[in-house]
């Protein structure tokens, strides 16, 4: 029980990047493609996430321990809680989608390493896959429609 507890604690840690660098007044002047999910989608789409990446976590820790599968889980936290910091703190979409490219790389290997370990972790990626896979899209349509802004 107390390892999931510290699963939950290292993802809300994650989280709390996103509340720290918010869209704000910047994001909101952006030109935008037409299919920009609303502004109020976001958090609960994400808390289902967040909740859903905490849970695969501790899967694989009760299966396999700390491995090869539990470095990626890090590996795209990391890359999740930077995501944030690059696109809204520095205002810096082209490092942010690099961010993103490098995320989806470590979902994907985290999928596919833990397919075998645990299934169910590995499902529980899947929607966070489909989510990343069109923000990363939405990111670079943003450079796209913003060169200027592109940082």
């Amino acid at each position: 029980m107390v390892e999931g507890l510290i699963f939950a604690a290292l993802v809300f840690a994650a989280a709390m990047s996103g509340a720290l660098f918010m869209p704000g007044a910047w994001y909101a002047g952006l030109n935008k493609p037409s299919w920009t999910p609303p502004n109020w989608l976001f958090a609960p789409a994400w808390s289902v996430l967040y909740i859903m990446i905490a849970f695969a976590g501790y899967y694989v820790w009760q299966a396999a321990g700390f491995g090869l599968a539990l470095a990626l889980w890090g590996a795209q936290l990391v890359f999740n809680a930077a995501w944030s910091y690059f696109f809204f703190g520095r205002k810096a979409m082209r490092l942010a989608l690099i961010d993103s490219v490098l995320m989806l790389a470590s979902i994907v290997a985290f999928i596919v390493v833990t397919w075998s370990i645990s299934p169910i972790a590995a499902m529980l990626f899947l929607p966070y896959l489909a989510w990343v896979t069109f923000a990363t899209v939405l990111n670079y349509a943003m450079i796209q429609y913003n060169p200027q802004e592109t940082g």
